[in-house]
């Protein structure tokens, strides 16, 4: 107990702590005078006493019941050297979450001495296989730490807990220009690797980070992942995340600076995926200058991504596939046009795509994807470069419609290179000849807005324009029938309501909600049920995934989007669906499953709640757990931010009322659904006319209008 009095906690932590914001915690800081002071930390991010804080919330009616990850926060934050007892702990994540359920909830009971030989034998049993775990001394100093990790393993699961100790380590490792790759990039880039129905069985990251694109790999069907990265806090967590979500896959994740000590040397794999650190300069160019790798040139000193190209094509086998996530300069930058040229010239680089802004970090900066191929010898070599323009026309990040966009075209090009015609202002197949001249630019934009231009046709251009402005008044219309008026939204008379609300954690224990997810994982199978594998292209039942609920579009996916391994729920009408994971400037986004949408099968990422409807009215359910206060509120994590469903918060109103507020939501949720596809019309209707415009193909109106 005297190290719970010297923990310490920042801002955000008191955030979470409370479940508010971290602009409310500083009103508080200004408005109180007797708000706990600084004892720690910097002027500009001081720390606070945790039981003083703790005190003063109490005290105020604002601490909430603690959740085991809240525990867990706490347990650390007690502890001398937190991110080395966050390191420390993560066997204990893996051998906890492999235990039963009745063996995992008797953990925290066993003496002390009996805890440490269990937390002991599991690192022993793992040392190989984690990195920066080998040489860990156990203490029994341990012991309340490893069973707030018990615990917060047993109700919030592993993942959950893994989280929580990343947040003490990321606090230890700081900035190093290495990002983790969002999940739909991550995955984009994984479907790039495939060859009709076949996946790589072997893929590498040499900059693995915490796994995200083995991952990614994994779920696609690779089952034999090496990674590698310099920093030990995120190589141990790759190799902890990625054998919690694929036990089944064989795992090799080894800690290094990849590029001078490989510590895969040697290695030959069937594909590589990378997304090398961003902004790194001191990357060894000195001391490789003859290295054995640079097999189409030196890099200059400020390329460094073009020594990672090099290295991930030395790792692949002869036809193997690479593709790598670059800084847009790297296509264009005078430094590297003989290497450039050199990947042209042999075949090497397939493809480059341009991705708009926001897809990863840097979020300013529209980066690129290089698809490249390890020459084979024995093949000819290409005739033409893909280039696909994916940030063409600005619009907002929408994955759905870049997975489209990419997918396609690439998919076409492989199946037909010589006869690939492209999409006019979108990809088009550039002859190799063509690029090769003193700059040996790459840039997609500049090579397909040129060709596109040859590419329009008029009388077509002009009929796709009409019909495409049918669809946008249509749009329109339907958007101003569901815009509301002043009448329909009436003020609470004497300010807002104050409600009574329970946690979903409230509702589960009471029967009033159940939950259920599709979890991360071999086989597939459906309610309990074991499912035919799916053809070569899709399966054929439908899946309602997350880009169909942040879309608000009907379920598009099948069961090959669907994990394997696991039993998958199906959705039933009424269900309510919250999609799990935020992403960069998107909120959560819930709704109601309709009639039509039943039976299909529940995606991953997606939060499923089934409320008994004689005590919840399901669009009243869905309204609240949505909203941003309650989301954020509940909200863990940091490189990958999730949703704790339980600590989500529902107010307790007769059905009746529930009703009326759910009848409110559903209104919202249509007029939501029809500004999205009036937006979508827009902007296909100007992308289409600006290509016809600037392409010499249409005139523009008489009155100038469009």
């Amino acid at each position: 107990m005297n190290q719970q009095a010297n923990a310490l906690v920042t801002a955000a932590e008191i955030s979470r702590l409370a479940g508010v914001t971290r602009a409310t915690v500083s009103n508080w800081r200004r408005r109180h005078p007797d708000f706990p002071t600084p004892t720690g930390g910097t002027d500009t991010s001081p720390t606070y006493d945790l039981d003083a804080v703790r005190a003063w919330l109490s005290a105020r009616g604002q601490l909430p019941e603690d959740t085991p990850a809240d525990e867990l926060r706490t347990a650390l934050r007690a502890h001398p050297r937190d991110g080395d007892t966050a390191l420390r702990l993560l066997p204990a994540v893996l051998a906890a979450a492999r235990l039963d359920e009745s063996e995992r909830e008797a953990l925290p009971d066993l003496r002390d001495d009996a805890l440490l030989r269990w937390l002991r034998s599991v690192a022993d049993a793992w040392a190989g296989d984690i990195p920066g775990i080998e040489e860990s001394a156990y203490g029994a100093d341990m012991t309340g730490p490893v069973r707030a990790l018990v615990r917060c393993v047993s109700v919030d699961g592993a993942e959950a807990a893994t989280d929580v100790l990343a947040e003490r380590l990321l606090e230890d490792t700081g900035g190093t220009g290495t990002y983790v790759t969002p999940r739909p990039l991550a995955e984009l880039m994984a479907r790039l690797l495939a060859d009709g129905a076949t996946f790589p069985t072997s893929v590498l990251d040499p900059a693995c980070g915490t796994g995200s694109l083995l991952a990614a790999a994994a779920s696609a069907g690779a089952t034999r992942l090496h990674g590698q990265d310099v920093l030990t806090a995120q190589a141990a967590q790759a190799a902890v995340r990625l054998r919690l979500g694929h036990p089944d896959a064989v795992i090799s994740v080894r800690t290094g600076d990849s590029l001078r000590a490989d510590a895969f040397k040697g290695l030959a794999v069937d594909a590589v995926l990378c997304n090398p650190p961003y902004g790194v300069r001191d990357w060894g160019h000195a001391d490789l200058a003859y290295d054995e790798r640079w097999a189409y040139g030196v890099p200059p000193k400020g390329e460094p991504e073009l020594a990672w190209v090099q290295h991930s094509l030395a790792h692949v086998a002869p036809g193997g596939r690479a593709v790598l996530l670059m800084p847009p300069a790297a296509a264009e930058r005078t430094a590297g046009r003989r290497v450039r040229a050199q990947l042209v010239r042999d075949g090497a680089l397939r493809a480059v795509v341009s991705l708009p802004p926001g897809a990863a970090t840097p979020l300013h900066v529209g980066l690129h994807l290089w698809v490249l191929e390890r020459p084979d010898p024995q093949a000819e070599a290409p005739g033409t470069l893909l280039l696909v323009d994916a940030a063409a026309g600005g619009r907002d990040l929408d994955w759905p419609a870049i997975d489209e966009t990419v997918l396609s075209a690439w998919r076409r090009y492989l199946a037909d290179r010589d006869g690939f015609t492209g999409t006019p202002g979108t990809a088009g197949a550039v002859p190799i000849t063509d690029l090769l001249d003193e700059a040996t630019d790459l840039t997609p934009a500049r090579h397909i807005r040129a060709a596109s231009r040859q590419a329009l046709h008029p009388s077509l251009l002009a009929r796709q324009a009409s019909e495409l402005h049918d669809r946008l008044r249509q749009a329109a219309r339907d958007l101003t029938d569901l815009s509301p008026t002043d009448s329909d939204w009436p003020p609470v008379d004497g300010g807002p309501r104050d409600w009574r609300t329970a946690t979903v954690a409230d509702l589960l224990r009471g029967g009033a909600v159940h939950f259920l997810r599709t979890p991360p994982g071999g086989r597939r199978t459906r309610n309990g049920q074991a499912l035919p594998p799916p053809g070569p292209q899709h399966g054929g039942h439908p899946a309602l995934t997350a880009a169909d609920v942040l879309n608000k579009r009907p379920p598009s996916g099948t069961e090959a989007d669907l994990p394997t391994g696991v039993a998958v729920p199906s959705v039933q009408e009424g269900d309510v669906v919250l999609t799990e994971t935020l992403h960069s400037g998107r909120a959560a986004v819930a709704r109601v499953v309709e009639p039509g949408e039943a039976d299909c099968l529940l995606g991953p990422h997606l939060l499923l709640f089934r409320p008994d409807r004689r005590r919840l009215d399901p669009w009243f359910l869905a309204g609240f757990l949505a909203a941003d206060q309650n989301v954020n509120a509940a909200a863990t994590g940091t490189s990958i931010v999730r949703v704790d469903p339980r600590r989500l918060r529902v107010p307790l109103l007769p059905l009746a009322e529930q009703q009326r507020y759910g009848a409110a939501f559903r209104r919202l949720h249509e007029l939501r659904t029809a500004a999205h596809r009036a937006e979508q019309a827009a902007e296909d209707v100007a992308r289409l006319l600006s290509a016809g415009l600037t392409g010499g193909a249409l005139l523009p109106h008489v009155d100038g209008s469009a």
